[in-house]
């Protein structure tokens, strides 16, 4: 099954990618790999899931809106390259989390996305290196940012 084919077997669809909010772009393929730039929850134009873990948001809600930063990856991941199922392997998340300082659960915050792209690309290519970091405060006081590389079937 194509991820595309469990995105839509998941009841989930893609949204175009968000646009860039400074100079960047979304994501750069370079020999085999893609690394794709720091993504937010972004939805029906505008970021959500704003405020931090252990102040404002619950690790429920957190893991909510890792696994939409997850979604719009997979966006940018699809405008890039064309087509999902030439990903070959998730390779690598880092996954920030707009945090207080005593809140100590950035990990079960971040499975809200690797269980998305596990749920997606499946068992052999799903799951990934990742590192999940509390800190201080994200643009737009957005609570989870993402950014990632993926290892491409190079055409």
């Amino acid at each position: 099954m194509t991820p595309e084919a469990r995105l839509a077997q998941l009841g989930l669809q893609l949204e175009p990618p968000a646009p860039a909010v400074a100079r960047y772009v979304g994501a750069v393929a370079i020999g085999g790999l893609l690394f794709v730039s720091g993504h937010g929850p972004f939805r029906a134009g505008d970021f959500v899931f704003k405020g931090k873990l252990g102040r404002d948001l619950d690790v429920e809600t957190g893991q909510q809106a890792a696994r939409l930063v997850a979604l719009n990856m997979l966006s940018t991941i699809k405008a890039t390259i064309g087509e999902l199922d030439r990903v070959k392997r998730v390779v690598k998340l880092l996954i920030l989390v707009n945090s207080m300082p005593d809140f100590t659960e950035q990990h079960r915050v971040a499975n809200g996305a690797s269980e998305l792209l596990i749920d997606v690309f499946g068992q052999e290519r799903g799951p990934h290196a990742r590192s999940a970091i509390g800190v201080p405060t994200l643009p737009f006081g957005i609570a989870v940012e993402i950014e990632g590389v993926f290892a491409l079937d190079v055409r």
